[in-house]
């Protein structure tokens, strides 16, 4: 059976980093964003879409109709679309599991693939880190303050612990959920990946 390592994560607390890094040291495959893409392939839907919907809690909601458009408040979607998206990520992220040894970034994959025993890893870190790595690593001309950083990070946490709790009926990030749960507040990385790489050599 492959090795299969599944990482949840706050935002900004280099829990990308640390997979991405952690996959090239044991020559793991590795996804995340590759997720998305299949998933997009496999439906009409855009990349940009899924992400949305997989972002946040969905709701079962009627729209609102102006003439005759349909329109829903808050980027709420429709439970169906909401729930098409997962049963296509639950078998893709099946798929990946069986094709090799691998890396798999967020999208309940510890709760999908449960049957197949990953090591599950949570990333967090305090909040002054997070806003200090968001700010490293910001896209060229997003220039957020730091008030403004930390209310997309708590928003982003929210709505990632509502789509994995609404899924799985568990606690996002409930140290009873993972296997180690490492804290990144003023941490190197790439040292940390060197230490857990061990436990998989």
């Amino acid at each position: 059976m492959n090795k299969v390592i599944t990482i949840s994560r706050e935002f900004g607390s280099g829990g990308r980093e640390f997979g991405r890094r952690l996959a090239e040291e044991l020559g793991f495959d590795y996804y995340d964003k590759e997720i998305i893409s299949e998933i997009a392939k496999k439906t009409s839907m855009s990349e940009e879409f899924i992400k949305e919907v997989t972002d946040k809690k969905p709701h079962n909601l009627f729209p609102i109709t102006f003439g005759h458009t349909f329109i829903y408040i808050d980027n709420y979607y429709p439970l169906h679309q909401a729930n098409d998206i997962y049963i296509e990520q639950n078998n893709i992220i099946k798929e990946m599991a069986q094709r090799s040894n691998c890396i798999i970034i967020g999208r309940c994959a510890d709760y999908i693939l449960e049957d197949k025993d990953p090591f599950r890893i949570f990333i967090y870190a305090d909040m002054e880190s997070k806003v200090k790595r968001c700010k490293e690593r910001a896209p060229e001309g997003e220039d957020l303050s730091d008030k403004e950083l930390r209310k997309k990070i708590n928003s982003v946490n929210k709505g990632r612990a509502q789509y994995y709790e609404y899924y799985t009926g568990r606690n996002w990030g409930d140290k009873l959920n993972y296997d180690l749960c490492i804290n990144t507040t003023n941490a190197n990385i790439k040292e940390l990946v060197e230490v857990v790489a061990k436990l998989f050599k």
